[in-house]
């Protein structure tokens, strides 16, 4: 597999409001957030500020991109009406390829979802008995794994999944559901994403956790969920917006009676996408929150 160049995308955010500018970078191709300087040789942010970074593959690093950036931070301070927030400063850094890796490698740490014990290639880890290994080394824009919305779904599968099932996960990122399907007893899990750099860090993560023969990944979009035949579990771990756009596609491809959920729902969403999964004829049978994200379930 190629190296991929990387552009970190670096916030000066007056202290108290970091995680608020997290979610708000975590927007297109930008879904990995990190809070801090980048290394102990880094100048520490100014007293009474903290960085907020995020990283973009250089390849989806463009001048449109850098400036819904820019809009999405002008917005969230007229949004929220909060004076500090405003004109707060952006830089874009290009990184040699191997700053990425390393910076996780700093601060990522192991964690365990009900049964799923995700850790890192790097560190040792201690099983229990019970536990299903998942190594995952994150990389790219595709997700350290720890976001609310990807442990919820975690979480869902684990309740949910039934050994043999046949599963599909739109915005697959990097892989990290998908992988988790086919470790839980999926026959067959396909993930599918519009970005093509996350289809081969996807791929690399099922080889690493054997399950290659289980898990396969697609670069598309919507439009490949027809020719893919009918599922008997669908996971969504996308912006709600896209839910909403795209429910009916996602009705169609599951068996009666198969199971979803759909996350990545801000709590200003809830109703809106909660109105689209009923209009579409699902069967919404619950709502879990975790912090301002909203993950729903149910049933076709």
């Amino acid at each position: 597999m190629s190296t991929l160049g990387w552009t970190e995308i670096r916030v000066l955010v007056p202290l108290g409001w970091e995680e608020l500018v997290a979610e708000t970078l975590n927007l297109g191709p930008c879904s990995s957030v990190a809070f801090g300087r980048p290394t102990l040789a880094s100048a520490p942010a100014p007293e009474g500020f903290e960085y907020v970074r995020t990283f973009v593959a250089s390849t989806s690093d463009t001048p449109e991109l850098r400036a819904q950036v820019r809009n999405s931070l002008d917005e969230l301070a007229a949004r929220a009406e909060i004076d500090e927030l405003a004109g707060l400063a952006l830089e874009f850094r290009e990184l040699p390829p191997e700053d990425y890796a390393n910076s996780w490698r700093k601060v990522w740490k192991p964690f365990r979802v009900g049964r799923l014990a995700v850790i890192a290639p790097w560190k040792e880890s201690v099983l229990r008995a019970h536990d299903l290994r998942l190594e995952l080394e994150p990389g790219g824009a595709f997700g350290s794994g720890r976001h609310a919305t990807t442990r919820m779904c975690m979480k869902v599968l684990q309740e949910r999944l039934r050994p043999g099932s046949r599963l599909i996960d739109a915005g697959s990122g990097s892989g990290i559901l998908t992988v988790s399907a086919a470790l839980l007893g999926a026959r067959e899990a396909i993930g599918f994403d519009i970005d093509p750099n996350a289809q081969p860090w996807a791929e690399q993560l099922a080889r690493k956790n054997g399950a290659v023969d289980r898990a396969r990944f697609l670069t598309a979009g919507f439009e490949c969920l027809p020719a893919l035949g009918k599922f008997d579990a669908l996971l969504a771990n996308i912006y709600s917006d896209v839910v909403i756009e795209h429910v009916a596609k996602l009705r169609e491809a599951l068996e009666p009676g198969g199971w979803f959920a759909f996350s990545g729902c801000p709590l200003q969403h809830v109703e809106a996408t909660r109105a689209a999964i009923v209009a579409s004829g699902l069967q919404l049978e619950e709502v879990r929150a975790r912090g301002r994200w909203h993950t729903f379930a149910g049933i076709r």
